[in-house]
């Protein structure tokens, strides 16, 4: 990641800001921190880093926010397994916008993990349009400014590490990795769990129920009836039987 960030410049800024908005939750500290780096270096400029960057995950969220719009809860409901998002997810990011108002698309695009999934969640809430792009625009580019000028700060002593350790980039891109399968396989579980038991709630659903006692044609009515003729004592039990006749 780092390595291709350094290749690749800006082109590969836009390809991960772009996919990390738009519901594949890849590390953006990663991304805009290192960038910032790569900034104090003198590969890429730190105003063109944060310029480029939060434009490319406003176009990543705002389409995800199409997605959301056009096809509902349904088509969420249908594909967030694929986006390792599990019905809780779903859950707590609409209980987080939930009577907060568009402002909250501005607080929630600066929460990590929840941030890559902002724009979907958005747009099948259905929060207007020109407020979301708003407060989208403020959260990214206080995000993407933020990593930035931390990755650009601590430039120096990247360098530093980089004389003493020439495989640093090496170890950081190992870390990240681990981490990213390390999230994927505790999401692949939940995801699984969840199957698990929808498949056994549906089980549980389309259990044949056998007829209830005294309906017509089972011959609850008629042994009711005997045992109501035999037991002139429990009168009350015979008429909730009949339907309180």
């Amino acid at each position: 990641m780092t390595s291709f960030l350094t290749d690749a410049g800006y082109g590969a800024l836009i390809i991960f800001a772009f996919v990390q908005a738009c519901c594949i939750p890849i590390s953006s500290e990663i991304t805009f921190g290192f960038a910032g780096v790569l900034a104090y270096q003198g590969h890429l400029n730190l105003v063109l880093v944060i310029v480029i960057g939060t434009l490319a995950e406003l176009a990543g969220s705002s389409a995800a926010y199409g997605l959301g719009r056009l096809g509902g809860r349904h088509t969420v409901e249908r594909y967030r397994r694929y986006l390792l998002m599990t019905r809780k997810d779903v859950e707590r990011a609409e209980r987080f916008f939930a009577g907060r108002g568009a402002w909250s698309v501005a607080v929630a695009r600066v929460i990590p993990l929840v941030r890559a999934f902002t724009g979907l969640i958005a747009g099948f809430m259905e929060v207007p349009v020109l407020p979301f792009e708003i407060f989208n625009l403020i959260g990214t580019l206080a995000w993407a400014t933020v990593l930035s000028v931390i990755g650009y700060e601590v430039g120096s002593d990247w360098n530093k590490v980089s004389k003493n350790f020439s495989h640093a980039s090496d170890l950081l891109a190992v870390v990240v990795v681990l981490m990213l399968v390390v999230l994927i396989v505790h999401k692949a579980i939940e995801i699984r769990k969840e199957r698990r038991a929808d498949a056994a709630g549906s089980a549980v659903a389309d259990t044949p129920v056998g007829p209830r006692s005294g309906q017509p044609g089972d011959g609850t009515e008629a042994t009711a009836s005997t045992a109501g003729s035999a037991s002139p004592s429990r009168p009350r039990s015979h008429r909730r039987t009949n339907g309180g006749s």
